[in-house]
């Protein structure tokens, strides 16, 4: 087994899950056992096996004990997946939203938090990082109704501080030219959130850029998404997809890798960050 890579103390405790899901499963496999017999000798079900190993659900530091000692890992390699297993138990700070916030959105927000880069498509509407309060809240008056309305607010605000952190998330944002004429909330909303996003694209670590109508046909048509990459090697990136009702991540290899091919062709189609300021600036004004 190759040394664990220390992870930073404010590593998101879903990034731990998910690199603690990881390791178990390769160290499964390296042992050569299946996940019935791994299952039956931890005293646990092959389903909770499985749902530990693709980080559905935590796995508490005795477990990971145990499971190492089955699978032959000794020393300080086991002390460091004990370790991070145990940060994979603190809280993020989205829990406590956990009352608005869906399962499956926690899940994003916990891997949003630690991602060193974020590259998005975005058809419709500006995408929550950009958004400003009165814009997220006819987002969700639209999209979910009055119900935990200032709740839900306050988390979209709360995750934006991945853009000015000690050491920000770099973001690259490719928007359909829609999203830019179509007048959520009215005009003097609108107003202000174009004028928002073109201070915000003026921090170093962010990219927009419009997608215009004259480009014509592009391979993005079906889906918005989220690529999150990782500062950490051993943390993998993945491709994020969701809509009203539910959330899906995709990390395998190929997926990733379609995607970030697709992301490079959007940035190629779109208009670069100077004419998509410019754009912003008019639309901006039609609106003012």
């Amino acid at each position: 087994m190759t040394a664990t890579p220390t992870i930073r103390p404010a590593a998101s405790p879903t990034v731990r899950r998910r690199r603690i899901a990881r390791e178990l499963r390769q160290l499964r496999e390296r042992a050569g056992m299946t996940l019935d017999v791994a299952a039956r000798q931890l005293d646990m079900s092959k389903s909770n096996l499985s749902r530990i190993e693709t980080a559905q659900i935590g796995i508490k530091p005795r477990d990971v004990r145990a499971a190492l000692a089955l699978y032959q890992v000794t020393g300080s390699d086991a002390e460091a997946l004990i370790e991070i297993a145990r940060g994979a138990q603190q809280r993020g700070w989205w829990q406590n939203y956990s009352d608005v916030l869906p399962e499956w959105f926690e899940f994003y927000v916990g891997l949003e938090a630690e991602a060193a880069a974020l590259r998005t498509y975005e058809a419709e509407s500006v995408p929550g990082l950009l958004q400003t309060e009165a814009y997220a809240r006819e987002i969700f008056r639209r999209t979910a109704g009055e119900d935990g309305l200032e709740r839900k607010i306050a988390a979209r605000l709360r995750r934006q501080e991945v853009l000015r952190r000690e050491d920000p998330v770099d973001l690259s944002v490719i928007l359909n030219e829609a999203v830019l004429l179509r007048p959520v909330g009215g005009t003097a909303v609108m107003a202000e959130q174009l004028v928002h996003m073109s201070r915000i694209a003026q921090l170093p670590n962010v990219t927009i850029q419009v997608l215009p109508f004259a480009a014509g046909g592009h391979p993005a048509m079906s889906t918005p998404y989220v690529i999150l990459n990782f500062a950490d090697a051993a943390d993998a990136s993945v491709v994020y997809l969701d809509n009203l009702t539910m959330g899906l991540a995709l990390e395998e290899a190929d997926h990733v890798l379609g995607y970030s091919l697709l992301h490079e062709e959007l940035c190629r189609m779109a208009l670069d960050p100077t004419a998509s300021m410019t754009r912003l600036e008019h639309a901006s004004r039609n609106f003012a």
